[in-house]
């Protein structure tokens, strides 16, 4: 795989990227929220370059109201992919602090590993890196899907990792009022000091179209509040009754 990006697509191709928003008051130190988006753009054999430039060109308007962000600059481009590595060309200088740096070089990675030809990558003369590398930078909740503004229909399948007390992660579905219309709950794959993958699927009634919300969260073993919640904004459909 010596062409930078040498995927194949479809006839239409869905890139993803993850942006970062900053942590809430009260959140893990340091954490960020890291949140999958998703462009579909025309088939391309250069995937790579393509989701550098998304990732690059930054959230929407709808992603950018929750607070998401891009630290990636316009023109970093992936330079060859050798043996699962992909190397990146020179990043235009900044007068970034350390922190703000790591966290572009994980949005990079984490856009990059989504490409089963990439494992690792590499920034400049240094080592290659991966995922596990950044592993520190992620809140205890993190939400795979849905992606923010989807239009999404029940039942829906809640995907991310977690790192929570006995593994327990909790959905709820609000409707455009914020009331809330459904609940339900799953055990990740790991918890209570090791991130684990979970899966939850969801159902709820409403007989029009409207704004909603998805909320993953952890239920407090102190106090039995929702702690560590991430909130998705989404399209609800109508499910007829």
């Amino acid at each position: 795989a010596g062409r930078a990006g040498a995927h194949r697509r479809g006839a239409r191709g869905r890139v993803r990227h993850p942006t970062v928003r900053r942590s809430r008051p009260g959140a893990h130190r340091g954490a960020v929220e890291r949140r999958r988006t998703h462009r579909t753009r025309p088939a391309t054999v250069a995937t790579s370059r393509l989701a550098l430039a998304e990732l690059a060109a930054g959230p929407t308007s709808a992603e950018a109201a929750t607070g998401m962000a891009t630290l990636l600059p316009a023109g970093v481009e992936v330079t060859r992919i050798t043996d699962g590595v992909a190397t990146l060309g020179p990043i235009p200088p900044t007068d970034d602090v350390a922190e703000r740096r790591r966290l572009r070089e994980a949005q990079v990675v984490w856009t990059l590993t989504q490409f089963p030809t990439v494992r690792q990558v590499r920034f400049g003369g240094d080592a290659p890196v991966g995922r596990a590398d950044y592993a520190d930078l992620l809140p205890p909740i993190v939400v795979t899907g849905p992606g923010v503004g989807e239009r999404v229909t029940a039942p829906l399948t809640v995907t991310g990792t977690a790192d929570v007390f006995e593994a327990t992660v909790s959905v709820r579905v609000l409707d455009a009022a914020g009331r809330e219309v459904a609940t339900g709950f799953g055990t990740a794959s790991c918890g209570s000091g090791c991130r684990g993958g979970y899966r939850v699927v969801i159902g709820w009634r409403t007989v029009r179209e409207q704004r909603g919300t998805i909320e993953v969260y952890e239920v407090s073993a102190r106090d039995g509040s929702r702690i560590n919640t991430v909130a998705v904004p989404v399209r609800l459909a109508p499910t007829g009754g």
